[in-house]
């Protein structure tokens, strides 16, 4: 009988590794050896023998574990709040006014800052390593706050420094906020930390023209410190104030910005035409064309950052505004809205093209838009944000119809379902726009006789009010409305605040509801007063004729249900029984499900928007053939 001796070298780097040796070999079995290497890391020799009849092994298989690497881990502890009390030669803080103090107190039980620490988000599309450092290496906002790096006229609240670090670090951006949760807080922090940390220069803010005295008294509060100029006045004062490099901060309206749309040309000819000029090479044919595309240069006037506040405005990318919103040369588009979908998801992709053109388009579902859109979009609302917000209260108050409206109504609507029953095919959307809008302004007053079942409800409510020495906002789409109401409340100490009221006048009516006890009742109209007012010394609103959009409705509401509202906001929504009102109230119910399908990651059951077949199908009609479009 033979007799062999086998051996197996094994090398061992510096670290523990399991070696797995089986042998196929008549009369031997499988077994395991643990090698352990020396430290040092210089290969360490084991040999391994066995006796075997056998002369060698048939198969040998060898199983290293692979090698974890060392890591070395460190962690900044934050800054403790006293960090000014603990360095050397600190300054003496300044002590609070006791209105300011009376704040901040009042915020320590509801936001307690050294509780939490707020960090930047940086964005998914962050993919450098450098940048994402950048970002997670900030210190928290709180820190800023405490130390005094920033000075705040107030605390935020805690989903506000959240918003900041939303915003930051973006490129591409919506704040979609609920109405009365500070966007325009939110977004002047993000871009003063900009400004300090020399990541921008120059700002254009676009607003509606309504809400420019509102944005500069925000800014003149939460960014003292910053230049800005309003664009206005006569056509040079506006080329100048365009051209001043000198002013970082430049406030616009939309219509402006439309009207100086051969501005914006002329500037940027003159500007290509110096630097040209200066390499010698002009050439009139190499002027850059406009594009949507940010950093594309289409305007002749760049910005570091463009914030569009109330950004619905662009929601029809084929509109003018939006082209030239969107023509605007700049590095970061953030977009400030309350309602990004009142009517169709096609309004959130009109404002896509200006914050990501391209990355939303209108065939997509809505859950699909939404978790495409998702890492571009923060949208906070009060019940989740503000637990201590005192709620709203709804009522739908239901009435009759007087016995002469009731007769007026019905007489208008069979005379105006017979004449576009008898226009059959050629009868239009505009048509049946203007059946149903007389009808609803019969539901408000009789023309012939001006009985109104609605105002009787709304003076015995008005009554209470009264008493109480609260104040209330009326709501309504018709300024006839409004005068009609104005006329007849007298005695409620009445203002009104509308289209025909100028501009210039506006601030004034409200700072005399404000502060005048007398004055109990506010007559706004949706267009006017549904954005950018802070009226929370309310605690009454009432909806005398329902807007064709619930999120208008809610934007309405929200002027008084917002942060420092005192007590509970009572809403009233007027309604009158078997009318066009009921009718459309239960179509536009169902367009919060689409803003629900796309912000909560949920399937819409149906189209939400009102379409030509249901504003047909309003009156039992049958739509004309043809493509079927969103009408309202």
């Amino acid at each position: 009988m033979s007799c062999s001796s086998t051996s197996v070298q094994i090398l061992s780097w510096g670290c523990r590794s399991e070696t797995s040796v089986r042998t196929d070999v008549a009369g031997s079995s499988a077994f395991q050896i643990d090698g352990f290497g020396n430290a040092s890391g210089i290969p360490a020799v084991v040999d391994y023998s066995w006796d075997n009849q056998d002369t060698r092994p048939k198969a040998l298989t060898v199983q290293l574990r692979q090698a974890r690497p060392k890591t070395t881990s460190y962690t900044f502890p934050e800054a403790p709040a006293s960090a000014d009390a603990t360095r050397p030669n600190a300054a003496p803080s300044t002590p609070h006014s006791p209105l300011r103090q009376a704040h901040l107190l009042d915020n320590a039980a509801t936001n307690p800052l050294e509780a939490r620490y707020t960090r930047v988000r940086p964005p998914s599309d962050a993919i450098k390593l450098a940048d994402r450092l950048y970002y997670l290496l900030q210190p928290s906002l709180e820190v800023l706050i405490n130390e005094g790096a920033l000075d705040f006229p107030f605390h935020p609240f805690s989903y506000q420094l959240d918003g900041v670090a939303f915003l930051y670090p973006r490129i591409s951006a919506i704040l979609a906020d609920e109405m009365g949760l500070g966007k325009t807080m939110q977004a002047i922090t993000a871009a003063r930390m900009l400004f300090h940390a020399g990541e921008i220069r120059s700002l254009l803010l676009v607003c509606p023209k309504p809400l420019v005295t509102n944005w500069k008294r925000e800014f003149a509060l939460w960014a003292p410190e910053l230049p800005l100029a309003v664009i206005e006045g006569d056509r040079a004062r506006r080329e100048w104030q365009w051209r001043n490099a000198d002013v970082p901060v430049k406030l616009a309206n939309y219509e402006l910005l439309v009207r100086d749309r051969d501005l914006f040309s002329e500037i940027g000819a003159i500007e290509d035409h110096a630097a040209a000029r200066s390499r010698g090479a002009w050439n009139a044919t190499t002027a850059p064309a406009s594009t949507c595309s940010p950093g594309s240069g289409g305007s002749g006037l760049r910005f570091d950052l463009v914030v569009l506040d109330e950004s619905q405005r662009i929601k029809n990318r084929h509109g003018t505004t939006s082209e030239v919103v969107c023509s605007i040369d700049r590095d970061r588009s953030w977009a400030l809205t309350g309602t990004p979908v009142e009517n169709s998801p096609e309004d959130l992709v009109g404002i896509f093209e200006f914050v990501a053109p391209g990355h939303l388009h209108s065939e997509m579902k809505p859950r699909a838009m939404g978790r495409s859109a998702a890492d571009y979009i923060l949208r906070r609302t009060k019940d989740k944000v503000l637990s201590e917000l005192p709620p709203k209260l709804f009522r739908d108050a239901e009435v009759e119809l007087s016995v002469q409206q009731r007769a007026t109504y019905q007489l208008a609507e069979d005379e105006g379902v017979l004449r576009l029953t008898e226009m059959g095919q050629s009868a239009t959307i505009q048509h049946v726009f203007e059946l149903v809008l007389r009808l609803k302004q019969i539901c408000n007053f009789d023309p012939a006789t001006g009985d109104s079942s609605k105002l009787e409800r709304l003076a015995a409510d008005l009554e209470e009010v009264a008493a109480s020495g609260q104040k209330a906002i009326i709501f309504s789409q018709w300024v006839d409305t409004i005068e009609q109401l104005a006329a007849r409340l007298g005695p409620f100490g009445v203002l009104q605040y509308h289209g025909r009221v100028a501009h210039k006048t506006r601030e004034g009516v409200i700072e005399r509801f404000r502060r005048e006890r007398k004055r109990h009742v506010l007559l706004m109209s949706y267009g006017a007063g549904s954005v950018g007012l802070n009226l929370q010394f309310c605690n009454y609103v009432f909806l005398f004729d329902r807007w064709w959009n619930p999120a208008v409705e809610d934007q309405a509401i929200n002027r008084a249900h917002r942060i420092g509202v005192n007590g509970p906001v009572t809403v009233t929504r007027f309604l009158a029984l078997d009318t066009i009102e009921e009718r459309i109230n239960q179509i536009l119910e169902e367009k919060r499900e689409l803003f629900d399908a796309i912000f909560s990651d949920a399937e819409a059951h149906r189209r939400s928007g009102l379409t030509q077949q249901e504003i047909f199908g309003l009156f039992r009609l049958r739509c004309p053939q043809g493509e079927i479009q969103a009408a309202a």
